[in-house]
């Protein structure tokens, strides 16, 4: 096969059988890999109401057909039932992990069952070994790997999970050679109830391409339109994706206090001009195969040297709980990754016990604004050590715990992203829809063209017509995921350009029509995944504090979201019925055998 390695691996932790198998060439052409292959896995493979924290749950480690290659930014994907929020849920993680698994000759690894004892998989090509990983348990994500590396070799790369992991907090991540993740929903969490601690591999064998002329061809287009745009060649590289913490702020959607407020008034303090002036050591940091890009940063601060904190880390540890000290949020952002937590999630169910606290709901000890308790407090959730327990739980099972669950900032358990969708009503949309919860990406990126003017922009106020934006947005994405690359490319790469090589490198002619259909398979089954598990239109909602509650000054003033406009036109554009179910026609359309 070309792009694809043909084949994968699956594992059981519980009988310690290890066994290869074939890939399904046409599964692959249906569903590219990635979270399209996870999603057919996961759906397949799991009963209804399998419990997320038992052994029938899997983890399923995904990579694309274009993983690897000489095509920017390869990525890789985990899928699995959130025990968060119970839905299904996709995870993308840059640095060299997955292009070192598919190495090994393997698309994809599936995990399932437990371990009677923590241990550690070995994958070194096709040696595969299951390991006891007893004196690793207990120590962080770094000294995790710097262990597995130092005992098993320096070229090795390790996933592993940290205390947060090992204590099943719900918002747990799964931590990428100390750096990337694989960041919401809580996969930790699972790999933590497997007893599965590391993860680490290392393979050389050689991924084919169909045509490398063509690619080559269409690698220099790529490249150069990479240069040419502005937010990948200039904004991303000189600042990171902290440059949006002014501009969010200017348009009043930068969510303050929880999201009481729209504007932030310490923002230039913790901007990504901030990081650069105070804190930046270098900014030559990116994915596998991204020479362009580069959004990551190195910095350094009194404590310590190692990556910078994203915008939406920023942002949930910074302007969410009243922070505007960006040393601290980066040291912050850094406990996180040691204990293995998704920092949206940390910083989104602080925020909602300290507006319960402030507003005299339940006394929590936090109040907007307490930076010398967020390195405690983050520490007590990852050990689930006094309040700390409560908080492991995720903002909507602290909120109902005291009948104060408006005050917890999510869609289907899972906690809002950095932008306020008072300001911009397709991503209100976007967050009610998105399959895996309250996401910014797994929704479609529509803030982009509503704020950013990526590719043209659109009125960020404006319901009629946004639904039809945001679906192709979504399926577009979710393509993207399952190739796997970088969502920041598609601000200067169309669907012709990824078409175009893919079937250079795999040699099947793919148009941009194909690719898209694609991602509309993709997001359709996830869809009736989340319906066979009990989810349903009424999900499809937000916190009424956007319904109800506008901004009184700034740039989004006097605007609250008109969801149920939106809802109705966008079920209409899938093709579902009103009660948000695809309808047999468009199943029949997209080739989806599974059912409700």
């Amino acid at each position: 096969m070309n792009g694809w390695m043909g084949k994968g691996i699956e594992i059981d932790l519980s009988s310690g059988e290890i066994k290869e198998f074939n890939m399904d060439e046409n599964l692959l052409k249906d569903y590219l890999g990635g979270r399209g292959l996870g999603a057919r896995i996961l759906y397949d493979s799991l009963k209804k109401n399998t419990d997320p924290l038992s052994s029938e749950n899997l983890l399923v480690f995904s990579n694309g057909p274009l993983t690897g290659t000489p095509v920017p930014t390869s990525k890789s994907n985990l899928s699995t039932k959130s025990p968060l929020t119970g839905a299904i849920l996709d995870c993308q993680s840059g640095g060299v992990w997955g292009v070192k698994l598919k190495r090994c000759g393997y698309d994809v690894l599936i995990i399932r069952g437990k371990s009677k004892k923590p241990v550690y998989i070995k994958i070194n090509n096709n040696s595969v070994e299951i390991k006891d990983a007893t004196s690793l348990w207990g120590k962080d994500t770094f000294e995790t790997t710097d262990a597995l590396l130092d005992k098993e070799g320096k070229d090795f790369s390790a996933v592993c999970i940290g205390p947060a992991g090992e204590n099943l907090v719900k918002f747990a991540c799964i931590v990428n050679d100390k750096e990337r993740v694989y960041g919401r929903g809580g996969a930790g969490a699972v790999m933590g109830f497997k007893n599965l601690k590391a993860i680490i591999v290392k393979g050389d064998k050689q991924i084919n391409i169909s045509n490398r002329e063509s690619l080559n061809s269409l690698l220099y287009e790529a490249n150069k339109n990479l240069k040419a745009h502005p937010i990948t060649s200039k904004a991303l590289p000189q600042y990171g994706t902290s440059v949006l913490v002014n501009l969010m702020n200017v348009f009043g959607m930068l969510p303050t206090n929880n999201f009481q407020f729209g504007e932030f008034k310490g923002a230039e303090k913790i901007s990504g001009e901030a990081i650069s002036e105070k804190l930046l050591k270098r900014k030559v940091a990116g994915c596998y195969g991204c020479g362009i890009i580069q959004c990551a940063r190195k910095i350094r601060t009194k404590s310590f040297e190692g990556s910078g904190p994203e915008y939406e880390t920023v942002w949930a540890l910074g302007a969410n709980c009243g922070i505007d000290d960006i040393e601290l949020i980066a040291e912050l952002n850094r406990l996180c990754n040691m204990y293995g937590m998704d920092t949206i999630s940390t910083g989104g169910t602080i925020a909602c016990a300290m507006e319960l606290s402030s507003r005299g709901i339940v006394n929590l000890g936090l109040n907007f604004g307490d930076k010398d308790k967020m390195k405690d407090i983050i520490k007590s959730i990852a050990f689930r050590e006094g309040i700390g327990n409560e908080l492991a739980e995720g903002s909507k099972r602290l909120s109902k715990k005291y009948n104060a669950e408006k005050y917890s900032m999510q869609v289907k358990g899972l906690e809002l992203a950095a932008y306020d969708p008072r300001g911009a009503v397709g991503m209100a949309l976007t967050y009610a829809t998105s399959n895996r919860g309250a996401c910014h990406l797994r929704g479609g990126y529509v803030v982009g063209a509503e704020v950013l003017g990526v590719p043209r922009r659109i009125d960020r106020f404006l319901t009629t017509g946004k639904a039809g934006h945001v679906v192709k947005l979504q399926d577009f994405g979710a393509a993207i995921d399952s190739l796997v690359v970088c969502r920041f490319t598609t601000f200067a790469l169309s669907e012709q350009s990824w078409a175009r090589m893919l079937s250079s490198v795999t040699g099947i002619e793919y148009t941009p029509e194909d690719l898209v259909r694609v991602g509309e398979r993709i997001y359709n089954l996830e869809r009736l995944f989340n319906l066979r598990e009990g989810f349903s239109n009424k999900d499809d909602s937000l916190p009424e504090r956007f319904l109800k509650e506008p901004f009184k000054e700034g740039g989004s003033k006097d605007n609250v979201v008109n969801l149920e406009e939106m809802l109705k036109e966008y079920y209409q554009f899938r093709k579902w019925d009103d009660m948000g179910v695809p309808t047999e026609e468009k199943l029949k359309e997209l080739n989806l055998y599974g059912k409700v």
